[in-house]
């Protein structure tokens, strides 16, 4: 489909090394004038949800800055987009946060975040036959990681215990693919 919106400016507010802040000028696609903020992301969203033979898979919990609360999601990292493949990313995310390494990988969705004001997309896995090493995560990391019956993690997301949504689809889909 053609694009109906019309960029008029693009003006660069903010830029860090992981994200992008413009504000634009555009015309809508009813033909009014308007304005538009967009945050572009330099990473692409990688999830892990970790399978072991037993059936069990390992949350990682964090204090989330941005929402001033704790969360419990699956292991979670980004991609440099075009300087590593999101596998390689994937696994090196797996072992940072977990010291698992998995034999098997096996790509299960495909998303978009908050299509409306980013351009945000990512990639979730499932990790089988698993090993555990150590543990090394970032320096600005302060990481719980639990493991868990995987239906004990969908029923927290059921509950509302995980309320991250890359968790919860990671989680819901990998209950379809494992079924």
């Amino acid at each position: 489909m053609k694009n109906p919106w019309t960029t008029l400016s693009n003006e660069e507010v903010y830029d860090n090394p992981w994200i992008q802040v413009t504000h634009r000028k555009v015309i809508t696609p009813t033909g009014t004038d308007g304005i538009y903020g967009l945050v572009h992301f330099k990473n692409e969203a990688i999830g892990i949800v970790p399978i072991d033979e037993e059936g069990y898979t390992w949350l990682v919990g964090q204090y989330r800055y941005t929402l001033e609360q704790y969360s419990w999601e699956i292991p979670e990292g980004g991609c440099p987009i075009g300087a590593e493949s999101p596998l390689e990313s994937a696994k090196r995310e797996l072992l940072e946060e977990t010291g698992l390494r998995a034999e098997q990988w096996e790509h299960i969705l495909d998303f978009h975040t908050s299509n409306s004001v980013t351009d945000e997309a990512g990639k979730i896995y499932i990790a089988r036959q698993l090993t555990q090493g150590q543990a090394q995560p970032e320096d600005t990391e302060d990481l719980r990681v639990k493991r868990l019956p995987f239906e004990e993690a969908l029923q927290m997301v059921y509950r509302g215990g995980i309320t991250d949504l890359m968790s919860i689809a990671g989680l819901m889909r990998a209950a379809v693919v494992l079924k």
